[in-house]
């Protein structure tokens, strides 16, 4: 690609460099996670100040386009859609967006949840439940923090592979289906132990997703919370208004 500007042009610089960029990462190998060129030499490239070059940076990023790691350098975002309206499993979701599913790692212990989980479960304090732990994302990395909770009811023993797919376990296995999930989306800075984990800065953005999930009889199965970097997903709602109200 010519990265290059018409300095004589009465269009701005940094609106073109703007559409520049915007060419840029439509590439396939920026696409796919390769670095932008450094800012220093892009800026020397193109015979611009740096700060024109990061006027023009600073509007994609808050588009949401790009995603810039101090110390690392710049990429593009890598959206995961989430649709409300149909609603699929994490792996499913990756899945449609040609994402391969890593566990980074999968953490059991049996323990007494906290009062929200007990209270959505209807179990006595002093229940022990099987806790779930996994670090998630795609090849190039984590991007995700998974807790779940599950109902003794299921009968699971900790010992499942649990590098399959959840659901695919608990309806096999344990003739448990997976039928309704109902959900609150929040947001939160990360704190240092999610920041180690999903290789952010202490107080970047995350998002924080609550799962309530439901058998064919409105049983309640899992409680899940999932905290995902900032950059990594888009969360979709589809709405349809009814014309009689």
């Amino acid at each position: 690609m010519n990265l290059s500007i018409d300095h004589k042009s009465p269009i701005p610089l940094h609106v073109q460099v703007e559409e520049l960029l915007r060419e840029m990462i439509q590439l396939p190998e920026y696409k796919s996670g390769k670095l932008l060129p450094k800012e220093v030499d892009l800026a020397k490239e193109l015979g611009i100040s740096r700060n024109t070059l990061r006027q023009a940076t600073n509007k994609l990023v808050y588009e949401g386009l790009l995603h810039r790691k101090k110390g690392v350098g710049t990429k593009v975002v890598k959206h995961v859609d989430s649709k409300a309206k149909n609603w699929i499993s994490f792996t499913q979701e990756m899945k449609a967006k040609g994402i391969k599913v890593v566990n980074y790692n999968i953490n059991l212990t049996w323990e007494e949840p906290p009062e929200e989980v007990r209270n959505f479960f209807m179990v006595d304090r002093g229940t022990k439940v099987l806790k779930m732990e996994r670090l998630r994302g795609g090849e190039d990395g984590p991007f995700v923090f998974f807790i779940s909770y599950f109902h003794p009811r299921i009968g699971l023993t900790g010992r499942e592979d649990f590098s399959k797919p959840l659901y695919e376990i608990l309806r096999n296995q344990f003739s448990v289906i997976a039928k309704l999930s109902k959900e609150e989306i929040s947001a939160r800075s990360a704190d240092l132990p999610l920041s180690k984990m999903l290789d952010m800065d202490k107080g970047d953005p995350i998002l924080k997703r609550t799962r309530f999930v439901y058998d064919p009889g409105n049983r309640p199965i899992e409680y899940n919370v999932g905290y995902y970097r900032g950059d990594s997903i888009v969360y979709s709602v589809e709405s349809e208004r009814d014309q009689n109200v």
